[in-house]
């Protein structure tokens, strides 16, 4: 798989992946019926409600501090994206307020916490990789997640048995994450077959931070896959030049990557089976983000997105997939479309409200959340047919 040659193209590169590879305050009840009274989450950019905006230096990451990131809102959060995230409308559906990230200050924390940053890896950074670009940005990983977690319960809550209270009715979500461990490697030039070698680490880690959780007493436990990176408009300009016809699927996304991510979520999936069976007392369930990405792709015109562009970026610096490492979305030369509801990528990495709430429909609502283990009060919750 090529990659971007010049050092410049790389840093670029590396730093819009780290926000992912990445606020506002809705009102709610206590759950009405569902059982579930907070939602705590680990991860990285695709939950991230404002961690990384709160922690970064000035002049770090500007342009998600920044419209048009942001401008559905009509205000920049520090969410990647335009809008609200999938985490937003589970809470949401939920009858929960929004959750405020863990680095903001004078927040609610009564319904739950949001840990996750944008750029978060699985595996700490100074295990994994030997770079010689800083990289700040990924310091918060999932280790250092579940940390703020476990002191969060302990000075709210106090005693083990306090927290285990609290955890009967709460819901904790550990990823999506390990995407960024991968896309740090494919960014330092690294073959497929060499980054694949990370997959069982990752996973690992991402199994043991949800034993880790299930520990402390947690009832409901979800745990997301990865995406097909194939099909993202990131991937998919960065290797135009160097990719043959028979590279692409039916679909126009990379075949390559999609296996390398299918690989990922075949050996995670099986391990959630297996973290399943150990506890019969739990709720844990795996969040099949790859196969409902596909469905939207497939029924992109139904859901309401315009089926000619679901491959390309809202805001970016214009080419065939209207991304462009050199003017990314938030850079001098990069503009946003006029109505990113109508795209399901906003940035060419991360995707736009529309297709997080349809994302969140066909996860939660619909059959790709492996068993399902929510009920969502009438009053907030819809069915996904």
């Amino acid at each position: 798989m090529a990659m971007a040659s010049s050092a410049a193209a790389f840093l670029l590169a590396l730093s819009l992946l780290a926000l992912h590879l990445c606020c506002c305050h809705g009102k709610g009840g206590g759950g009405d019926g569902s059982g579930v009274t907070a939602i705590y989450s680990l991860g990285d950019s695709i939950t991230d409600t404002g961690n990384l905006a709160k922690e970064a230096p000035p002049g770090m990451f500007e342009t998600i501090k920044h419209l048009p990131y942001g401008v559905t809102m009509g205000t920049a959060t520090g969410r990647c994206s335009d809008g609200l995230l999938m985490i937003d409308f589970l809470a949401k559906d939920l009858g929960l307020p929004f959750l405020n990230p863990y680095l903001g200050k004078n927040k609610s924390f009564d319904h739950g916490v949001n840990f996750a940053v944008a750029g978060a890896t699985a595996v700490d950074p100074a295990d994994q990789f030997n770079l010689t670009v800083p990289m700040p940005f990924a310091s918060n990983s999932l280790k250092v997640q579940l940390r703020w977690f476990k002191d969060f319960m302990k000075s709210s809550f106090g005693t083990d048995e306090e927290i285990r209270k609290r955890l009967r009715s709460s819901l904790v979500l550990v990823g999506e994450i390990g995407g960024n461990d991968y896309n740090y490697a494919f960014f330092e030039y690294k073959p497929v077959a060499e980054v694949e070698k990370l997959i069982p680490g990752v996973v690992k880690t991402i199994i043991d931070a949800a034993k880790e959780v299930l520990d402390m007493g947690a009832r409901r436990v979800i745990v997301p896959g990865n995406f097909p990176i194939g099909c993202v408009p990131g991937y998919l300009a960065m290797n135009a030049a160097s990719s043959e016809p028979a590279d692409y699927d039916a679909a126009g996304c990379l075949r390559e990557l999609n296996r390398f991510a299918a690989k990922h979520n075949a050996r995670l999936q099986r391990a959630v089976g297996e973290l399943r069976a150990a506890h019969p007392g739990a709720s844990v369930a795996y969040a099949d983000y790859y196969n409902s990405f596909l469905a939207l792709l497939r029924n992109a015109s139904s859901l309401g997105f315009d089926a000619a562009s679901t491959r390309k970026a809202c805001c970016g610096g214009g080419g065939e997939y209207n991304f462009d490492w050199r003017r990314m979305c938030g850079f001098e030369g990069a503009a946003a479309c006029a109505d990113p509801s109508a795209y399901v990528s906003w940035d060419g990495i991360h995707m736009t409200q529309a297709a997080y709430r349809a994302m969140s429909r066909l996860i939660y609502h619909g059959k790709y959340l492996q068993p399902q283990i929510l009920s969502f009060p009438e009053k907030y919750g819809q069915t996904q047919t």
